[in-house]
């Protein structure tokens, strides 16, 4: 395995070999820090194992492992106890088990001080000053002197703990608004001691962290160092503050590698996990800038680089030494293997979408859109179990659950027929893909496309499915994918819905789409989903008309969205200059049909407030289950599952999974 990697041709400059504190690295390929939430109560769990060592074993040089719990106060969070000796078993039993691989691995170390992603206020915060946090408005206990040397005497413990248990190294998290960064930051350090003021007091916390840890261990024990590259706060870390930053670690020279990161705990916390509104490998200048800082030292790159032409060419220009995957090899632990051996097509590529870090925060075990088998010990190029009598079986659907079940199946053993009346696959999520910022969800059913081909799954294309056509191909089981459809909300006028003047955003969106210049007057879109794809179509609206007016019953927007997503879509609303009109619904006169009078009113009640040169109006909203064919199927004897929204309408991500799951269970 290690052999086909190093010898790879394809991405020369991506599998050339490394070096870090004297330690080999096969590839220029690491994984990035993130939370699994696969610990148990402190303890390495086989979930936890089977996750990094796949990602070992896909080829990655270099596993950066989520943060371990290096201070007491961790013990309440998901992460697995650094900060005494009772887990040291687990540790090194993780530790080998991606070393034997030829892969290093570093545990990550950090605390998110007075940082709360989640709904409520810590209560046991510390930061370097008594500033709130911004999202939560968490109040920390301001750390005294010694204060800070207690938790830099628990990271270095930790440290030598690690060091111990067979890790080659640590990443010191001083981004993302943790507590370093807070230290870090002008904005959020306003001491007047040793620790505060200047540059070289801000960085002093870091400085010591760093010495007792290499006192802790030694020389050649991996030391590297996430800082911000720019933390979009004013008064915080720009660029120019970042290059002087790193200049000074560099000077020192005791650490191996720098890795920029960007946004803070606050409203920029989105850019540190750009999605498709964000350009690909979108802080390339920000690397250009830091490598001209710090010529000498290494730099690693992250951040939404999805491709291995990406990671080669940043890699191939110099501006960087490493590249950083986090949600790329959470989609496909293979990544590194397929891009050695010309198979980039092969990869499960990463959507953007950011499920995978919501279900974290929620401290729920890591999941994925596009690769429903995350942290399963077989995950790594799996390949479904094969059956011994293959049966015959129709999926009535070609979106993502009915193409998932269907090669699924297919590989199994089974005969499988596919009908859609698309002439396309895809289904709902073709459409979503077909908007702005949103094209990476294509990669999901171009992926699931590919694999039904090799498969030899039937298609029975651009053709409304029946019960006669279906019982015509004498199936042994029938899948329902055929997704769900917007219901109408209650709140419309039953006078206005009767003369058809009006229709759902998805079925608008043909139209909406063929217009090729921006129309006078007001569009209206009453959003009662509060998913990506009502906000895709939000900006294409506002693209199509002169005005738009979103309105909502909830008190907020992209309410089902990750908190990093939903930042980006509250911004994109703000810079495209869109109304959004909270707790209410649309209001349309009595004599709407004569007037066109529209306006919308308080969910509380009140006068409507009205809305002028209204030309345009949908709604987005929860949607049914599409089972019609369900009661003709029953009664003609057939064995029927339904998957996907035909079940229950929900994400991309629960689609993906059904389809795996029902293929897997016939």
């Amino acid at each position: 395995m290690n052999n086909v990697l190093a010898d790879a041709p394809t991405y020369p400059d991506l599998f050339k070999r490394f070096e870090l504190a004297g330690r080999p690295l096969k590839n220029r390929i690491v994984h990035a820090a993130i939370l699994t939430a696969l610990a148990d109560k402190g303890r390495v769990t086989d979930k936890l194992v089977n996750y990094y060592a796949n990602r070992a074993k896909g080829g990655a040089a270099m596993v950066v492992t989520e943060p371990v719990g290096a201070l007491p106060r961790h013990q309440s969070s998901a992460r697995v106890c650094a900060w005494n000796d009772s887990e040291l078993s687990g540790l090194a039993r993780l530790a080998e088990s991606v070393e034997v691989q030829n892969c290093r691995i570093l545990a990550q170390i950090q605390d998110p001080g007075r940082a709360r992603h989640v709904g409520g206020r810590l209560t046991d915060a510390i930061g370097a000053s008594p500033v709130a946090d911004d999202l939560s408005w968490s109040m920390p206990r301001e750390l005294s002197t010694s204060g800070i040397q207690e938790v830099i005497e628990s990271f270095a413990k930790a440290a030598a703990r690690l060091y111990r248990c067979g890790y080659s190294g640590i990443e010191i998290s001083a981004g993302h608004g943790h507590i370093w960064h807070q230290f870090l930051s002008p904005w959020s350090n306003l001491r007047e001691d040793q620790y505060g003021g200047s540059l070289a007091n801000r960085v002093r916390i870091l400085d010591e962290l760093v010495d007792a840890i290499c006192s802790a261990t030694n020389s050649n024990f991996i030391i590297g160092m996430k800082l911000p590259g720019d933390d979009g706060v004013q008064g915080g870390i720009d660029i120019e503050e970042s290059c002087r930053i790193a200049a000074h670690f560099a000077q020192v020279g005791k650490i191996h590698y720098l890795c920029p990161t960007q946004g803070s705990h606050g409203p920029s916390l989105e850019m540190h996990m750009p999605n498709d509104q964000y350009p690909r490998v979108p802080y390339r200048s920000i690397f250009e800038r830091l490598r001209l800082a710090v010529p000498h030292l290494p730099l690693m790159a992250v951040a939404r680089i999805t491709d291995p032409s990406e990671a080669d060419q940043l890699v191939a220009s110099g501006q960087i030494d490493l590249v950083a995957l986090g949600r790329a090899l959470i989609t496909d632990p293979a990544w590194p293997l397929k891009a050695a051996s010309g198979k980039a097509r092969d990869i499960r590529y990463c959507v953007a979408a950011n499920n995978c870090w919501n279900t974290i925060v929620h401290q729920k075990p890591i999941a994925c859109d596009n690769n429903p088998r995350v942290a399963e010990p077989d995950e790594l190029l799996w390949q479904p179990p094969v059956v011994t009598h293959g049966k015959s079986i129709v999926i009535v659907g070609a979106g993502v659950a009915g193409l998932e079940a269907a090669w699924i199946a297919a590989s199994r053993g089974h005969r499988v027929v596919v009908m859609g009346k698309s002439e396309e696959v895809g289904g709902s999520t073709r459409r979503h893909a077909e908007l702005a910022f949103s094209e990476s969800l294509s990669s999901i059913y171009d992926w699931q496309l590919n694999a039904c081909q090799q498969a030899s799954v039937q298609f029975e294309l651009g053709s409304q499915a029946t019960v006669a056509k279906i019982v015509a191909h004498k199936p042994d089981v029938v899948i329902l994918a055929t997704g769900a459809y917007m219901s109408v909300p209650r709140c419309l006028p039953q006078s206005v819905m009767s003369e058809g003047l009006f229709s759902n955003i998805r079925d608008s969106l043909q139209n909406l789409q063929a217009i090729k210049s921006k129309q006078a007057g007001c569009a209206v879109l009453f959003d009662m989903d509060q998913t990506e794809g009502t906000y895709a179509a939000a900006f294409l609206l506002a693209e199509k008309f002169s005005k738009l007016i979103l309105i909502t019953p909830r008190e907020g927007v992209a309410q089902e969205t990750p908190l990093v997503t939903r930042q980006k879509i509250q911004r994109t609303l703000f810079e495209k200059n869109i109304e959004v009109r909270s707790l209410s619904e649309p209001w349309f006169s009595p004599t709407f049909s004569e007037d066109a009078g529209m306006g919308s009113i308080s969910v509380f009640g009140g006068d409507p407030s009205p809305i002028d040169n209204a030309v345009f109006f949908s709604w987005s909203s929860p949607r049914q289950p599409n089972t019609q064919l369900l009661p003709g199927l029953l009664a003609a004897g057939l064995v029927v599952h339904t998957i996907g929204d035909c079940k229950v309408a929900g994400p991309v991500m629960q689609a993906t999974a059904d389809g795996n799951a029902i293929a897997l269970k016939i």
